[in-house]
């Protein structure tokens, strides 16, 4: 929290330099303006004093002498008006970028600290299970739980270096995909029932149209695609909350959908969600698990098998992401 407000304190400090800054440049504009105007004036002045005033083109030495001047003016007003567009424009440019980078610097901080802490709990439960399987003589039933909950943590870690090795692949465009037919009945019915031996406490349904769904993909992106979504689906519901999965298919599109019962998703969040780092809610009142990848995962992975993701609302509450592949 700390940290927060110290991050806060810092983006009002620059966004208050920036407007001085700002605000200096346009006063030494207008500055630069009434100087000008004032030469112009005092040229004018000097130019009447030297023409006589019994002269025979006298009013035609005059008309010149105001058309001179006129001219002045209207240029400086031009150059004047040009300028201030360009500083406005490019200050909307820079101020943009400037709150950009500061944004995203303290959503890389959130990131760090939130992937610091989904590594320390699962390696610290894992160490307590050894620890406690070789210092104690346990019954058979507490030692298989322990060593059930052994692995469910190391497939979480897992999982977690997966997210950050392949995102950073997929950025880079170093990650190959080599594609192969895959049954996505199968792989659904498989990662399902892995989370519901994980998390008994949630019903998770799977329902497929048609029994022959095959995917020209990725194994590995297409499994993480779906960890993703339903562990997001996971840890936005309440115990014992119905999470439904659906597979069909409507001409030459997969269409895959994963909706819960939880908060739903604002309509301002909806395209940020699949952002990278970003994450809903109020960073110090948050209280879920998250690096702010997952989804941003999803997007790449969905991307990269030319397909679209999208979220919209549950009935009477929730969310629903929506993956189609066009096969």
């Amino acid at each position: 929290m700390l940290r927060n407000a110290f991050q806060n304190k810092k983006i009002a400090f620059v966004i208050a330099v920036y407007w001085l800054l700002l605000l200096y440049v346009l006063a030494a504009l207008f500055w630069w303006f009434i100087a000008l105007n004032r030469q112009n004036a005092k040229m004018t002045e000097l130019k009447f004093s030297t023409i006589q005033k019994d002269s025979k083109d006298y009013n035609a030495q005059v008309n010149a002498i105001y058309f001179t001047q006129q001219r002045k003016k209207a240029q400086y007003v031009g150059e004047g008006v040009a300028f201030f567009a360009i500083i406005i424009l490019a200050a909307y440019f820079v101020f943009r970028a400037t709150l950009r980078h500061l944004k995203f610097t303290q959503q890389q901080q959130n990131f760090m600290m939130a992937v610091t802490h989904e590594l320390k709990t699962p390696i610290s439960i894992v160490r307590l299970n050894v620890e406690t399987l070789q210092r104690r003589q346990l019954k058979d039933e507490h030692k298989e739980k322990m060593l059930a909950d052994t692995l469910m943590e190391t497939d979480r870690l897992n999982n977690l270096c997966n997210n950050i090795l392949v995102t950073s692949q997929l950025e880079t465009g170093k990650y190959h995909c080599l594609k192969e037919p895959i049954d996505m009945n199968e792989m659904l019915e498989q990662v399902s029932q892995e989370f519901q031996h994980r998390f008994p406490d949630r019903n998770i349904n799977f329902h497929s149209t048609e029994d022959n769904v095959v995917l020209q993909g990725e194994v590995l992106l297409i499994q993480l695609l779906l960890s993703n979504l339903i562990e997001n689906a996971v840890k936005y519901s309440f115990k014992g909350a119905i999470i439904n999965l659906a597979l069909q298919t409507k001409s030459n599109k997969i269409i895959l959908s994963v909706a819960d019962n939880g908060p739903g998703v604002q309509d301002e969040e909806k395209k940020l969600v699949f952002d990278k780092f970003y994450r809903t809610g109020d960073e110090n009142k948050r209280k879920t698990k998250g690096t702010g990848l997952g989804l941003y995962l999803c997007k790449k992975i969905v991307q990269s098998h030319n397909g679209t993701i999208s979220v919209s609302d549950n009935q009477p509450q929730g969310a629903i992401f929506t993956v189609i592949f066009t096969t």
